[in-house]
C-alpha cells in the first residue's frame, strides 16, 4: 500500500495528524510487506509539521516506511535528516534528456528546429519536468519551437542580447549604456536576474586579467543577493553597469596601476609591496561582440 503525497500542496502539521497517521497506524492483514509513505517536496513542510513526522515516523517504523523527496536538504530539521538514508540524484545529462524529448516531439506532433531543442535543455538545466512545460508553452504560444521562442517564452535574453549588453557596457558611456539596457529590458521583458545569470557565462569567455574577471564576479554576486532580497532593479542595474566600466577603463590605462591595486584590495599602504598579479597586469583587455 502506498500513500503519495505533495507537501507543497498540505504542509501544515494537520497533514501529518491526519492522512499519515490514520495511514501509517493501521496494519495491513491479507498482504505482507511494508506500506509506503511518499512526501514529495518535503522541504515546503513546517517547522511543527516536521517535527510531528518524526514522531509518526518513530512510532511506526516496524510496518511503514517513509520516502521524503526534496529540493533544498537544508530546509529539512536536522532530526529527520538523521533518520533517513540520504540519496542524492544530480541533474539529467543532455544524452538522456534529448531522446525522451524527441520522443515526446514525436508522438505530439510538435515542430522543434535543432537549436530549439538545444535551448530547451539548455534552461532546463537538467530538469526533464522545466523541460517539458518550457516545450508545451513554447508550442502553444509560438506553434514552432525555436531558440528564439524558447527565450522569448521563458523571458530570458538571447545570447545576441547578451552581447549587445556587454557591448554597450564595455564599449559605450555609462549613460548611453544604462538607457541602452533599460529599453531592452522593457522591450523584451526581461529581468535582472536572468541578464545576470547569463552575463555570467559570458564573463569567462571575455580577455579579462584574474584580478578583473574575480572582482566582477565577487560584485556581480553581491548584485544578486540584493536583487534576492528585493532592492531597486535600477540601483542594481545602475551598479552593474558602473562595475564592468570602472574596470574596463581601470585596465585599459597602465598609468593607473595604484588606482587598480587599491580598487581590487581596499585599503592598501602605498609603501606596502605590490601583489605579483598587479605587477604585471597582463594584455589590455580585448573584448569585441561576436
Amino acid at each position: 500500500m502506498v500513500l503519495e503525497l505533495n507537501a507543497s500542496d498540505d504542509r501544515g502539521i494537520d497533514i501529518v495528524r491526519g492522512p499519515i497517521l490514520s495511514f501509517a497506524s493501521t496494519r495491513t492483514i491479507f498482504k505482507k510487506g511494508f506500506k509506503l509513505v511518499i512526501l514529495d517536496e518535503a522541504d515546503a513542510m513546517t517547522q511543527d509539521a516536521q517535527n510531528a513526522l518524526r514522531r509518526v515516523i518513530e512510532k511506526f517504523t516496524e510496518n511503514t516506511r517513509f520516502c521524503l523527496i526534496c529540493n533544498y536538504l537544508s530546509k529539512i530539521i536536522p532530526a529527520l535528516q538523521s533518520r533517513c538514508t540520504r540519496f542524492r540524484f544530480g541533474p539529467l545529462t543532455p544524452d538522456l534528456m534529448v531522446p525522451r524529448l524527441e520522443h515526446v516531439v514525436a508522438e505530439e506532433s510538435v515542430d522543434v528546429s535543432e537549436d530549439g531543442m538545444k535551448a530547451l535543455v539548455t534552461l532546463s538545466s537538467g530538469d526533464m519536468r522545466r523541460a517539458l512545460n518550457i516545450l508545451q508553452s513554447t508550442d502553444m504560444a509560438f506553434g514552432k519551437v525555436t531558440e528564439e521562442t524558447v527565450y522569448t517564452c521563458t523571458g530570458h535574453p538571447l545570447k545576441t542580447d547578451v552581447a549587445n549588453i556587454l557591448d554597450w557596457m564595455l564599449n559605450g558611456d555609462f549613460t548611453t549604456a544604462y538607457r541602452n539596457i533599460v529599453e531592452l529590458k522593457t522591450l523584451k521583458g526581461l529581468a535582472l536576474h536572468d541578464i545576470l545569470t547569463e552575463i555570467h557565462t559570458f564573463v569567462h569567455r571575455v580577455d579579462f586579467p584574474p584580478s578583473v574577471r574575480i572582482h566582477l564576479l565577487i560584485k556581480m554576486a553581491d548584485i544578486e543577493h540584493r536583487l534576492a532580497a528585493g532592492t531597486n532593479e535600477k540601483i542594481q542595474l545602475s551598479s552593474l553597469v558602473a562595475a564592468f566600466q570602472t574596470c574596463w577603463r581601470i585596465c585599459n590605462r597602465p598609468a593607473h596601476r595604484e588606482q587598480l591595486r587599491s580598487f581590487f584590495h581596499g585599503r592598501v599602504s602605498p609603501n606596502g609591496p605590490s601583489p605579483s598579479h598587479l605587477a604585471n597586469p597582463g594584455p589590455l583587455l580585448t573584448w569585441k561582440k561576436a
